[in-house]
């Protein structure tokens, strides 16, 4: 986020419209072409950037500039908002697949890896990625959140231990005390669980380079 986003920011958690309007010229359209990716109702995108800037007015003050930019907070905020509205009516909004935010020479594997692990969504030793990319990601990030969270315990905990932690499977067997047949089956579980929820193109789970291959290291 830029110096002038910051005191922007800050000018809005104090109450100044002024601010909120400079900052809606300079992101509204970013702000409108997400929720125009997720839906072809422009009414609905519409409503979900005015939305986006009234949670902006209310809630500026948790804005947190070390947890990222302000354009990919605002970006994340307009895509939970259309995710919502589309749920809300039935629709299931697209996904995003890995293969579109790795990073060059990045497998559609080591993405993957990379994004359920956490972290920044670009981190110091990585090349900077383009808006568009970074866009990409966010939203990748946010639906990998979402179908983590839908999985069961012992299925989720296999694959935090396995991307995040970076653990072999002997190793997640012996940390849960599991036999390594265990760790192998709920892992399969969980990963075909996971393209379920987001579509076949999300991630290649047979053949070289496959997600279950890396998690069968």
């Amino acid at each position: 986020m830029t110096g002038e986003d910051s005191g922007l920011v800050r000018a809005v958690a104090s109450g100044s419209e002024d601010a909120l309007v400079r900052l809606y010229d300079r992101y509204a359209g970013a702000v409108y072409a997400t929720a125009r990716r997720l839906t072809t109702d422009r009414g609905l995108a519409e409503d979900v950037v005015q939305e986006t800037f009234l949670a902006l007015w209310n809630r500026a003050e948790q804005y947190d500039p070390a947890m990222g930019s302000l354009p990919a907070w605002l970006l994340t905020i307009a895509r939970n908002r259309t995710i919502d509205r589309l749920r809300a009516l039935g629709r299931r909004p697209p996904t995003v697949p890995v293969s579109d935010v790795a990073l060059p020479d990045e497998g559609d594997t080591a993405a993957l890896e990379r994004l359920i692990a956490g972290g920044e969504v670009v981190g110091a030793g990585q090349p900077v990625m383009g808006p568009a990319a970074l866009l990409a990601e966010t939203e990748l990030r946010t639906s990998l959140a979402e179908a983590l969270a839908e999985l069961p315990d012992v299925e989720r905990a296999v694959l935090v231990l396995a991307y995040r932690d970076e653990l072999s499977q002997s190793e997640i067997a012996e940390k849960l005390g599991w036999p390594i047949g265990t760790v192998k089956t709920r892992t399969r579980r969980a990963l075909l669980r996971m393209r379920n929820a987001l579509g076949p193109g999300f991630m290649p789970l047979d053949g070289p380079g496959s997600v279950v291959g890396a998690a069968d290291r």
